[in-house]
Formats: structure tokens, sequence, C-alpha cells
């Protein structure tokens, strides 16, 4: 009687391990996979910290700071996905601006001339052979606000109706943030008319003609036989006329005596 009690309890112990809810019960987890980790956010760039120390631009610097668009330009850095590129003039591209003065405008208008330098992405020096393929491009002043860009050999150029300049310098170009310098300030159509002076022609060197021969006093006092005879040909010909009328006289004289 034992013995059929364990040799029921043993079958059943052995179907239920072939049974295919024990298999399943008993099967490898699945394999675990690794998320990667997100990469890091970019380093905060402080606009005013980089344009003090990186070059001249202290007048560019203080025009940003009295019409608060370091604001702008340090939120679209810092707080947005696209990034910024900025156009920074030296400070002698300020003081050699003689016309159109700066001076003259109310402060919106200086506002946007100075948002006129930004644009609302980061681009690095070998994207502007692309972008020049899109120009006129869209500044941080927003509207009709454009610039167009030509890349000549890897020199981007810049133009803006008014202002004809180009990318002197890389200042900073990591991103989000792309800081370059330029030589002019850029000054946009929408403030200052279309009516844009030609610009003049460079003035051409003066052409030095050789000295005339100054006529010296011997070839003065020379004359031509013709046009001035001399006072001893005058004397000659008075005495040639004087002997043929004696000779004529004479011969008179000797007709009445024969």
């Amino acid at each position: 009687m034992e013995f059929s009690i364990v040799f029921v309890v043993s079958s059943t112990l052995l179907l239920l391990c072939s049974s295919p809810a024990y298999a399943k019960s008993t099967a490898s987890p699945p394999p675990i996979t690794l998320t990667p980790a997100p990469a890091p956010a970019p380093a905060y760039v402080n606009l005013t910290d980089l344009l003090s120390v990186a070059g001249p631009f202290h007048t560019f610097l203080s025009y940003l700071e009295s019409t608060k668009v370091i604001e702008t330009f340090q939120n679209q850095a810092n707080n947005t996905e696209e990034g910024i590129t900025i156009f920074v003039p030296k400070d002698s591209a300020f003081s050699s601006l003689k016309k159109p003065s700066l001076s003259n405008l109310t402060r919106d208008q200086l506002r946007s001339l100075i948002l006129f330098h930004g644009l609302p992405h980061y681009y690095t020096l070998a994207d502007f052979d692309k972008l020049s393929l899109s120009s006129p491009i869209t500044t941080l002043a927003g509207g009709e606000y454009t610039l167009n860009f030509t890349d000549a050999s890897g020199t981007v150029h810049i133009g803006s109706g008014w202002t004809d300049t180009k990318v002197s310098s890389s200042v900073h170009s990591t991103d989000p943030v792309a800081v370059y310098q330029v030589d002019k300030v850029l000054l946009p159509e929408e403030i200052f008319g279309t009516d844009i002076p030609p610009t003049p022609a460079p003035t051409p060197a003066p052409d030095i003609a050789p000295a005339a021969d100054t006529p010296t006093e011997s070839t003065d006092s020379k004359s031509s036989p013709l046009s001035s005879p001399d006072g001893s040909s005058s004397h000659r010909i008075l005495g040639l006329g004087a002997l043929s009328h004696l000779v004529l006289a004479m011969s008179g004289l000797l007709v009445l005596f024969l």
C-alpha cells in the first residue's frame, strides 16, 4: 500500500516537472537592455565675460547692455536648442563710422540695430558655404532685417545693403555660441533706407608729365635767314644797289662824250 502511494506521488511530480507550465516558470529571465546616459548639457556661456576679455569689443558691449539686448542674446544662447551666432564689430569700426551716425537713432532703432548683429542659430565657419545659398538670412531683429552671405575661398563676406564686410576672425565657436569679429558695423536698410550713397571710386594717381625743354638763349638768338635776315645782309643789298646806279651813270656819260 505504501509502495503504491509513493509511486503515485513520484509519477505526479514527474508529470509536473515535464509540463509546459513548469518549463515556463523555470525559463531564464529576458536580457536587460542598458539605456545610454543622456549627453551632458552644454556649458553655460556668459556673453558679458566673453566679450570683455576676448577683444576690443567694449563699444559693442556697452550698446548690448544699454539696450538690454544682452539679455535676449543670453537667453538665445543658453535657453534654446538653436543656439546663437553673433557678429561683433571691433571698437575701431564704431570710431570710423562717420555717416550715418548712430547718435540720431531712437532707442528702438538702436536696439534693432544691435539685434541685427545676431542670428538665431549656431553656425560654424564651415556652415556659411551652404548658408550663402539660402541668403538672405533673417536676424534676431526679425522681419525684413536680413543679411546676405557669400563664401569666397573660405572667407565669409556679409552684406546688409549699407555695409559690405567680412569675418576677420573667430572669437568663440563652441556649440551653442559662435562669436565672429567683423571689420564694420552692420547697418540695416530698414533703419537707414535704401538710398545708399555710392562707394566713391579710388582717386587715380596723377600723371606727371616730363618738364618741357626750356629754350636756351643761343637758340632764341638764332633765326632763320628767310624769316629774319641779319643786319649785314641788308647792308650788302644796299651797297649793290648804289653800285649799279653808279655804273649806269658812268655809262651815260661815256655815251655823251662819244
